[in-house]
């Protein structure tokens, strides 16, 4: 009777083991799928934020109360705004610019473009009063939309021995233009600034014109 070595050493030899495949309870499977089903949702909600802006009108320099805006004045920004009712607030680059797109407040360079900004209601007419003064007599700082007084210097420089003093002519009245000088390389001694009165103080525009024409213009910013 012949013996095998394994009934000789009397051990019994080990059983083949196979590879199985990983059920749908094992825990990495599981694990893996959750990450890869996060990583998706993640990137889709990533995708529509990125995508989730509003092109609106910003300011591209200082512009004053009583500027009219076009859109030379103005940039596109893409903006994430966190709801529609706060993105309506601002003007959308989408959109053309109101009829009489004029500000009722200062809006400074960089600023977004509120709608809130522009004048709802012009309120009264504007009669516009040409005024000539020496360049010298006009601030620099003087633009469209700024606040002035208009006073005038008599050429006389005394009256019975009396001096005499300057006399403000009109008073807080709004700038409507200054147009711009010429190109020319002489310097330019006179301007031109257009401002607006109200219909309801024209009267003062008799004794007002009367009295520029008889002394020396002098234009005061007020705002």
């Amino acid at each position: 009777m012949t013996m095998t070595a394994s009934e000789r050493t009397g051990s019994t030899a080990p059983r083949a083991t196979r590879s199985h495949r990983p059920g749908w309870r094992n825990p990495r499977l599981l694990l893996g799928i959750v990450l890869v089903a996060g990583s998706v949702v993640l990137g889709a909600r990533l995708l529509a934020a990125a995508d989730d802006t509003v092109a609106v009108w910003a300011v591209s320099e200082d512009l004053p109360t009583g500027a009219t805006v076009d859109e030379a004045d103005l940039e596109r920004r893409d903006v994430r705004f966190p709801d529609g009712a706060t993105a309506d607030g601002y003007v959308s680059a989408d959109e053309g610019l109101p009829d009489d797109a004029t500000l009722n407040r200062e809006v400074s360079a960089g600023e977004l473009l509120p709608r809130s900004a522009f004048a709802r209601d012009s309120g009264k007419d504007l009669v516009e009063v040409p005024v000539s003064v020496v360049s010298d007599d006009l601030p620099a700082t003087v633009r469209q939309g700024s606040v002035v007084d208009v006073w005038v210097t008599p050429k006389v420089s005394s009256v019975a021995g009396a001096k005499v003093k300057a006399v403000p002519v009109l008073s807080d009245v709004v700038v409507v233009a200054v147009p711009r000088t010429s190109a020319g390389l002489a310097p330019q001694t006179t301007r031109q600034v257009i401002v607006g009165v109200s219909d309801d103080r024209a009267e003062e525009l008799g004794s007002a014109l009367g009295g520029m024409a008889d002394g020396r213009v002098v234009i005061a910013r007020k705002g």
